[in-house]
């Protein structure tokens, strides 16, 4: 099942996003070789729910946006989690966005 490998290669790299950084879905995509499928890694974190080990607070969109927050519990956990590791976030956006990203590794 080619869905499931793929969304374990996703938590894999979603695992290594270091404290205080985060990274976005298109990098995570360019990092597994599959430039065009960064919906698809959106999907495989929505999926990780109730997963600890993978921090999916650390995964946004490509211009910082906590785009998905509606998938965590309670109304701002997302954005509390970020702000606990020391990012700051205003109106739903990391600010200094830049200055928290996080580029993964070109898999093999």
């Amino acid at each position: 099942m080619m869905e499931a490998n793929f969304f374990e290669r996703v938590y894999e790299i979603a695992r290594q996003i270091p404290e205080g950084k985060v990274t976005s879905y298109g990098a995570i995509a360019k990092a597994l070789g599959t430039a065009r499928s960064a919906r698809m890694v959106g999907w495989a974190m929505n999926a990780c729910g109730g997963r600890d080990d993978v921090p999916a607070h650390r995964v946004v969109n490509r211009v910082g946006l906590l785009s998905g927050k509606h998938h965590f519990e309670g109304t701002n956990l997302m954005q509390q989690l970020l702000e606990n590791e020391g990012i700051e976030v205003v109106n739903n956006q990391i600010v200094d966005f830049e200055k928290h990203f996080w580029q993964p590794k070109i898999q093999k």
